[in-house]
């Protein structure tokens, strides 16, 4: 479908029918669109839509304004010739991406045209003009999933882009009485900032990551500064995951003030994920935009923006490089145990089978608990000095013993205490390994020293969930509830799709049982399992709840469900999995869930007595 233009007459328009500017015209169309429709019209207008998102997002990211999108068409404006030519390239760059996931007869090429002329703009943001249709008519020269620009935009572009322009000749257009110089973008060259070497730069054994400068969308050159503290703070953040290798301040800014293809920064920095991001400040408000992007494909796995109040810079520079970066390792994370999982076992090297060990680990069965411990296992025999892969062997100690799989609690107990010790020795700095010492103190009922363990871990890496979680149970066994309802609520505000979410808002069913609030214990415990993997202990404290508030239908349908997951379960479960070595700092809690249980007229034994 193609959008309708008025060239006529629009000289003379008057001043008060539309202002007259230059600007940099960027149009585009779907080659092929009426066979895509009759094809399948629901499949072709869902990949449109999608499609369309990805020129918005380059659009605004690359200060321009999209006019209009009738059809299948696009429309938009921007100040800058030389961003419209590097917005061009980038969506071109991301629809290849994009299409190389569905068939061929279902991919979807854009023609993009590009022209720097005078438009009339009207006061609802309508253009008008020459330069307008000129960009139409540019457009229709272009190849599918290609882009052809202006004489004028190759006057003001050359050299100030990675790419190279083929002169394609001068192009008769209609309504236009001269003949338009065209050209047609062919190729990146290297990257403008950094030279590449001769080769690629392997890509470190461990995640990497760029954090490139933050883009200052406001016109308050003040802000340029809150803008680069951002970037700063994200990049010292990031480097306090020891598992993250990232690049330096130095190198990342030589990209300031340009617009570089993400793939090519890449493979000159060496890493495999890129951060972006923009600030635009509004009045007292601030908007702060970033995602994280998989720099050897060029495909988005996370984006997030932030508005904020302008109070305090420096508080809220700090609060959101803080969040950004919890939402960056998590993503990182994710993404990274799901691609160790494609990897053939005998393919694997240290970081991988550490890797895969902890997409086992998150599913949360017994099976896969057994097998995340042989890929910990195989990461320790593959790299002797690698600490977290001590870590995460004794963090399935710690597992086996709360869910009731150990054989010899007792030993288990012992044996997670005795790995995370080593992997302490082999790195005091990795907070992997001071979590799990702390998760084996829990066990041992040594709260006071468990508690000093992951408040090291979290000074180490502030943004680690998991931390936060092992200490809001510690913190609610030694008789400190309200600041375990604090570290829960941290732990989830870190990590809001933590693949143990469920353990965390059971934590927090925990320290809603010792305030004696049962209310909030059932909503927080209904919240916990619904997530598939929430292993017994959520529906037992949901059902002690629901047993402190009289709900007696409730609690023996959810303790049903403990049942099911858990046949043998008693309050002697309760001391093998909570004091296996026979310390009763968290008595109380024993005697809350009983109460709870026993007060639903389930059939349960006599609590524990002290000493037990």
């Amino acid at each position: 479908m193609r959008r309708t233009i008025k060239p006529e007459g629009v000289g003379r328009m008057g001043k008060d029918e539309g202002e007259r500017r230059l600007a940099a015209i960027l149009s585009a169309d779907v080659a092929g669109y009426s066979r895509l429709m009759g094809d399948d019209e629901r499949a072709t207008v869902r990949t449109l839509t999608g499609y369309r998102k990805v020129f918005s997002d380059h659009i605004e990211r690359h200060k321009g304004r999209v006019v209009d999108t009738a059809g299948d068409s696009v429309l938009a404006v921007f100040g800058s010739v030389v961003e419209a030519v590097q917005c061009a390239v980038n969506i071109q760059s991301e629809l290849a991406t994009r299409n190389n996931a569905l068939t061929e007869d279902r991919r979807m090429h854009f023609r993009v045209g590009i022209n720097l002329g005078d438009v009339i703009e009207q006061d609802d943001g309508t253009i008008y003009g020459d330069g307008v249709n000129i960009a139409a008519r540019l457009e229709s020269l272009a190849q599918p999933g290609g882009i052809t620009v202006s004489g004028t935009v190759f006057d003001h572009a050359e050299n100030k882009l990675s790419v190279v322009f083929e002169f394609t000749g001068e192009q008769a257009v209609k309504n236009i009485a001269k003949p338009v110089r065209a050209y047609r973008v062919v190729a990146e060259t290297a990257s403008a900032a950094l030279p590449s070497a001769d080769k690629p730069l392997t890509l470190p054994d461990k995640p990497s990551i760029a954090v490139l400068p933050f883009d200052n969308l406001s016109g308050d050159p003040e802000q340029e500064y809150f803008a680069d503290g951002i970037v700063e703070d994200l990049i010292t953040a990031l480097s306090r995951a020891r598992w993250m290798f990232v690049i330096a301040r130095n190198s990342t800014f030589a990209y300031k003030g340009q617009s570089p293809d993400v793939r090519q920064v890449g493979r000159d920095l060496g890493v495999r994920y890129m951060v972006e991001g923009s600030v635009r400040k509004r009045s007292e408000r601030v908007r702060i935009s970033a995602q994280l992007i998989d720099a050897t494909t060029g495909v988005h796995l996370w984006a997030d923006r932030y508005d904020r109040q302008l109070d305090d810079l420096f508080n809220l520079q700090d609060e959101i490089s803080g969040t950004i970066v919890a939402a960056i390792e998590a993503e990182v994370g994710a993404v990274e145990r799901e691609r160790a999982r494609r990897i053939p076992p005998e393919n694997l090297d240290a970081w991988e089978s550490y890797q895969k060990g902890w997409w086992h680990l998150y599913q949360h069965t017994a099976a896969d608990i057994q097998e995340a411990r042989e890929h910990f296992k195989l990461a320790a025999k593959l790299d002797p000095s690698f600490a977290p892969s001590y870590a995460a062997i004794s963090y399935v100690d710690f597992l086996e013993v709360i869910d009731g799989l150990s054989v010899s609690p007792a030993d288990s107990v012992r044996s997670a205490l005795e790995i995370a010790r080593k992997a302490v020795a082999l790195d005091d700095k990795e907070p992997m390994a001071h979590f799990a010492f702390g998760r084996a103190l829990q066990l041992s009922n040594e709260l006071d020293a468990a508690i000093a363990e992951l408040s090291l871990t979290i000074e180490l890496d502030p943004n680690l969930a998991t931390a936060y979680l092992g200490l809001s149970l510690c913190l609610t066994l030694a008789g400190r509830p309200q600041e375990g309802v604090i570290a829960a609520n941290m732990a989830q505000r870190l990590s809001p799709r933590d693949p143990f979410l469920w353990g965390i808002l059971n934590a927090r069913v925990l320290a809603w049982l010792m305030l004696g609030d049962f209310e909030q214990a059932v909503q927080d415990g209904l919240k916990a399992i619904r997530h598939p993997n929430a292993n017994f202990w959520t529906y037992v404290n949901l059902a002690a709840a629901q047993g402190h508030l009289g709900r007696t239908d409730d609690a023996r349908a959810t303790f049903k469900n403990a049942r099911h997951l858990k046949p043998d379960f008693s309050m002697e479960t309760l001391r093998r999995t909570h004091s296996p070595l026979g310390r009763n700092k968290g008595l109380e809690f024993f005697r809350t869930v009983h109460a709870g249980l026993r007060k639903a007229g389930l059939d349960i034994p006599d609590e524990p007595a002290a000493g037990d």
